[in-house]
């Protein structure tokens, strides 16, 4: 039970949620590729797991090309002997590629939004697309998305992420009826701020760090930042057999955010 004997190809592997992932996946004897485009983090994180015991490969994937995105679960396959799990952690937000001042709509450029939807949406899309013939070939199958509190609720300068991860959400659905046929199960997870390197440079982007941090926190009913080790297990989880009897979801892990319309304050915790 659990992932054992599992082989994970994970995008976005060398930080964040997607090192946490293939941390966790490898300490419960998955098997599991790193792809990301940072050479230097993601050969690290494998050696790290290498070091540890685990099964770990580092592959160079910039998940918009069809070309790196072929090759990646090409050598994926000849690493592990095939692919089980495919999961797609790859993402970016605009405040991180365009200066904060222009990610409202009107100052916003065509390529800002883009290269969110490319990276966000069509990437997890070719990803899928190129994993299927290696998914089809396994006992226990699973695509596992990357979705968001924005997947399902607005927030300020997210107008391409937002929408990128709204697209995700429904993608997650119609991939779960287009492959039921082969009996790969499609899921989505939904974090809200998680303790990463892309969600501290977003903090350090406002005009009062300290307060903006608190304002997100406060919104939970869990009054901090999420921890990526904490998504990670989900991840297991939705890829393991335990989770045989979920497709198609969509499943939060948000410290009560989205179950309320309140502030932390008024519950006087």
């Amino acid at each position: 039970m659990g992932v054992e004997g599992l082989r994970f190809v994970i995008t976005g592997g060398a930080a964040g949620i997607g090192e946490s992932t293939a941390q966790v996946a490898a300490s419960k004897g998955a098997s599991v590729v790193i792809a990301d485009i940072t050479d230097e983090a993601g050969e690290a994180v494998a050696a790290g797991i290498r070091d540890n015991g685990g099964k770990a490969h580092y592959v160079h994937c910039d998940v918009t090309s069809p070309e790196d995105v072929q090759a990646l679960m090409e050598e994926a396959a000849n690493k592990f002997g095939g692919i089980d799990v495919m999961h797609n952690n790859a993402g970016i937000h605009e405040t991180g590629i365009a200066d904060p001042a222009n990610c409202n709509l009107e100052n916003m450029t065509v390529e800002t939004f883009r290269k969110v939807l490319e990276v966000n949406a069509i990437g997890p899309w070719l990803c899928s697309k190129y994993a299927l013939p290696y998914l089809k070939e396994s006992e226990l199958p699973s695509i596992i998305n990357a979705g968001s509190v924005g997947s399902v609720s607005a927030y300020p300068l997210c107008i391409a992420y937002g929408t990128s991860k709204g697209g995700i959400r429904l993608q997650t659905q119609n991939l779960a009826v287009d492959l039921a046929k082969f009996g790969i199960r499609v899921n989505c997870y939904g974090p809200t701020a998680i303790a990463t390197a892309m969600v501290t440079e977003f903090v350090k982007q406002a005009e009062d760090p300290v307060a903006f941090e608190k304002s997100m926190t406060g919104k939970g009913l869990i009054p901090r930042l999420g921890y990526p080790e904490e998504v990670a297990e989900l991840v297991c989880f939705l890829a393991s057999p335990e989770a045989g009897f979920i497709n198609g979801a969509y499943i939060p892990i948000d410290g009560g955010q989205l179950a309320w319309h309140g502030h932390i304050d008024e519950l006087n915790l």
